[in-house]
């Protein structure tokens, strides 16, 4: 199986979902999209998927929790 940022991205949301179980999905996308791009119009629409893995990763640190490897 080839393992794909998208891939990564998924597991990196499952992790998030589960350290902050109080979000709906929909918020933790935005909010993920929200640290990539800033409060820019569009910036959820327009966000690719690597800048939401730097965010993700960046979201599990400020948490306190190790980012699933790659």
């Amino acid at each position: 199986m080839i393992f794909t940022e998208t891939d990564d991205l998924l597991d990196l949301l499952a992790e998030l979902r589960r350290a902050q179980p109080e979000l709906r999905f929909g918020q933790l996308v935005a909010a993920l999209a929200l640290v990539s791009r800033g409060d820019q119009i569009g910036a959820i629409w327009d966000v690719e998927d690597a800048e939401l893995v730097d965010a993700a990763r960046w979201q599990l640190n400020q948490l306190g929790i190790a980012a699933v490897p790659v």
